[in-house]
């Protein structure tokens, strides 16, 4: 790569990585939907390979920029965080499921437990979501994404401007007709833009407080794999093959409230500047400074917290 073109992908870091992680997921996904395949363990996994393409934006503009590929890379690997935010990382998502499932009942909801998957199981679909299944996004999203727009912006600000790009990112899916997201009506695609923009305000408070992608990932892994856990009647959300389209918005809508309370709450005690108490990361942890040159440090307020968490 030309030295011309380094200089161009420095100055527009985050264009850059949109379009190189746009480019690898929709082609690897609109290959997908134009191959006609069905529902099966091949999509999933081709999908789930299509989910690299943040990581792989990331690393392109990482390395044109003159940054250091081992540092940021090295954030989904900090896993000494502390036990409450392990707690935190591993719990939401499962009182998103209890609070979630509990209104879908209060509000008549049918339900079939009998139904319901091994415990076991979850354990399975997290480490499958934390590498596959959504997770292995988070070192482009969260690892690369937010601390190069906190350099500018709010951390709230960051984290909605990150949801919609995460949004967008999402089109082939919609537009697969054998995808989940494919078979969504209008309302259920509009809570899930509302839970993506909800997830990112959380992923975002959770990378802050920690500097671990790793912790990212296990906790956008979580929410994935809630799903399976859902108690309500799959016979009787699509009676004779056929979505109840009411009881479809319910399923969906309760949990969204939940989690979408969640991220209200979390932005009142902990402020829209930091979504944190103290420092938060920004592009010394890619090796990179504001100015487009290798960091030796970060500017007061928001230098690298991964080192402050091992204190």
């Amino acid at each position: 790569m030309g030295s011309s073109v380094r200089a161009w992908i420095d100055r527009h870091r985050i264009v850059s990585f949109l379009a190189v992680t746009y480019a690898f997921t929709w082609t690897v996904q609109g290959i997908v939907a134009l191959s006609g395949m069905e529902a099966s363990w091949t999509m999933s996994i081709l999908i789930g390979f299509g989910g690299f393409g943040p990581p792989m934006g990331a690393a392109v503009v990482v390395w044109a920029a003159g940054g250091s590929l081992r540092s940021w890379i090295g954030q989904f690997f900090r896993w000494r965080i502390g036990s409450k935010w392990w707690t935190a990382a591993l719990l939401i998502p499962l009182v998103v499921l209890v609070l979630g499932s509990g209104l879908y009942v209060l509000l008549g909801g049918p339900v079939d437990l009998a139904s319901l998957p091994f415990p076991g199981i979850y354990l399975f679909v997290m480490a499958w979501g934390t590498v596959w299944g959504g997770g292995q996004e988070e070192l482009g999203w969260r690892g690369f994404m937010v601390p190069v727009l906190q350099e500018r912006y709010s951390a709230l600000g960051t984290s909605l401007l990150v949801g919609v790009a995460w949004a967008g990112w999402h089109l082939p899916l919609f537009l697969n007709a054998n995808t989940t997201h494919g078979s969504w009506p209008v309302s259920q695609q509009l809570i899930w833009g509302a839970t993506i923009l909800a997830g990112s305000v959380l992923w975002t408070w959770m990378y802050n407080n920690t500097g671990s992608v790793l912790a990212a990932a296990v906790f956008h892994a979580g929410m994935n794999s809630i799903g399976v856990f859902h108690p309500a009647d799959k016979a009787a959300l699509v009676p004779g093959g056929i979505p109840d389209p009411w009881l479809n918005f319910l399923a969906e809508i309760s949990s969204a409230v939940v989690l979408v309370g969640i991220a209200v709450l979390v932005v009142l005690v902990f402020g829209t500047d930091r979504l944190s108490n103290h420092t938060v990361p920004d592009t010394s942890v890619l090796g990179l400074g504001e100015d487009g040159s290798r960091s030796t440090g970060s500017r007061a307020g928001r230098r690298n917290v991964g080192q402050e968490q091992q204190r």
